[in-house]
């Protein structure tokens, strides 16, 4: 199952009216769950900028961020004798 939302967990009290009820549901989501957190500028919202207000639109510094970090092993240092690990 993949859920979705564009609230933070700490947002999830006041959207479900009852913090308890959110604390709850969130304990039985996140048990075994992998959280993918993905930050930076909506792709919908960039096709529609024209809809967006000028004074809403964050500034073009914004747009333009460094890469998201490598997940994974490193790499190898190059020349590493294979023979040895």
């Amino acid at each position: 199952m993949i859920l979705t939302s564009n609230r933070g967990f700490a947002e999830w009290g006041e959207v479900f009216g009852d913090p308890v009820v959110a604390t709850a549901l969130l304990d039985r989501l996140l048990h075994h769950a992998v959280v993918v957190s993905i930050e930076g500028s909506s792709y919908r919202l960039r096709q529609h900028a024209d809809l967006v207000p000028e004074s809403l639109r964050p500034a073009a510094s914004t747009l333009a961020h460094a890469p998201p970090p490598r997940r994974g092993r490193p790499p190898k240092p190059r020349g590493a004798d294979p023979s040895n690990g």
